[in-house]
């Protein structure tokens, strides 16, 4: 069954709670969204509450996949820039898919219903991304219609002496 998606939805603490639960599960199952397992609810609170501010602010919106049962199976986040000579692009963030939705292609119903939201919005010509090398990320986004144009080899390092590509990705929108 495929999940129901929704651009900026209202964030109440069963919203709140869903998107810790799916950031610390993916993180845990080494998915690369900002921290290396094993890693708490404690630890992700924080970096969804910057996000939250974020979407306050109106430089951020919320896009969630949520399955039959109303639960937080996938989610995204859209950034808009600030500076005035990049407004015609916009970041996609913390792409998360919960592991137990791995290989049902929500993942690419995500990216494209990301894509669509971009091209609702006022002149935005392309999204761009980037993912943790050594992950396969990239091979799935490029399978999902996005081009590397980058890569900064060993910019991040996730533990001694392991350090990974820091690769950007763009999709554009027309």
């Amino acid at each position: 069954m495929a999940l129901a998606f929704t651009l900026d939805p209202a964030v109440d603490r069963t919203l709140h709670d869903g998107l810790v639960t799916l950031w610390t599960d993916v993180s845990n199952a080494g998915g690369a969204v900002g921290f290396v397992p094993p890693v708490t609810a404690d630890a992700v609170r924080p970096e969804l509450v910057k996000h939250l501010t974020s979407m306050t602010e109106g430089r951020t919106r919320l896009l969630v996949g949520q399955d039959a049962n109303g639960e937080v199976a996938a989610a995204a986040f859209l950034t808009l820039n600030t500076h005035r000579l990049m407004r015609h692009w916009i970041w996609l963030y913390t792409v998360m898919v919960h592991p137990t939705h791995q290989g049902k292609g929500y993942g690419r119903d995500l990216l494209a219903s990301a894509a669509e939201a971009a091209r609702g919005l006022d002149g935005i010509e392309a999204i761009r991304l980037t993912c943790r090398g050594g992950t396969g990320a990239d091979r799935f986004y490029e399978a999902c219609g996005y081009k590397e144009v980058g890569r900064v080899p060993g910019a991040i390092r996730v533990a001694e002496g392991d350090d990974r590509d820091d690769v950007v990705m763009l999709l554009p929108l027309y």
